[in-house]
């Protein structure tokens, strides 16, 4: 087997500098704001939209499968509990392809928002740069249409810091680092609000 010397120090930084960017103070802070926007989201039974792009979109439709299904007690047949309503506006291809050709690709987000949700309803937009147009927009009207708007971003946050009602900013400049703070944030969500905040009977 051919040895790659610079693979142990790589690595070894690249460990260290993740752990860095997950102990951060700013980790507590703003699960602590955004947790509680979950709950009263299930509660009210509101519905929680997911958006991004790329590795973002990915991460999306990752919070949609591990919050609506990974938070159940149980995955027997029983009684019905309350459950949190989530969709991922990533996942509809053929309305994100349409409004894109037909329209602009900025748009492709905020125009689902527009049709499907009301207000009280939750929006979280995933972007590592904070600036993705079509982020951007939909936190926009989100915000317009008085939907409650939370924002994982890194990279200094970019627009997207300043808009969201929540913002999680990663302190590190890599892309890669970011998007795995924000799937970390995503299983620790799903496992906390799955072991400590049982649905009701």
């Amino acid at each position: 087997m051919t040895e790659i010397p610079a693979l142990e120090p790589y690595l070894r930084a690249y460990v260290a500098e993740t752990r860095a960017a997950l102990e951060a103070p700013y980790l507590l802070e703003a699960l602590g704001r955004i947790v509680p926007i979950f709950l009263r989201a299930r509660e009210e039974d509101r519905t929680i939209f997911f958006l991004g792009n790329g590795g973002s979109a990915s991460t999306a439709s990752h919070f949609v499968v591990d919050i609506a299904k990974g938070t159940r007690p149980s995955l027997t047949p029983g009684p019905l509990t309350q459950r949190f309503r989530c969709v991922a506006l990533n996942d509809n291809v053929p309305s994100v392809m349409a409004w894109a050709n037909d329209a602009d690709y900025s748009r492709v987000f905020s125009e689902q928002l527009r049709s499907l949700a009301v207000p009280g309803d939750v929006v979280v937009a995933i972007s590592g740069s904070g600036n993705s147009p079509n982020v951007v927009e939909a936190v926009r009207v989100a915000r317009e249409m008085h939907l409650t708007t939370i924002g994982l971003t890194g990279i200094g946050g970019g627009k997207l810091k300043e808009m969201a009602d929540v913002a999680l900013v990663v302190p590190s400049q890599s892309m890669q680092h970011t998007e795995d703070l924000h799937l970390i944030v995503l299983h620790f969500l799903m496992a906390f609000l799955r072991d400590q905040q049982p649905p009701r009977a």
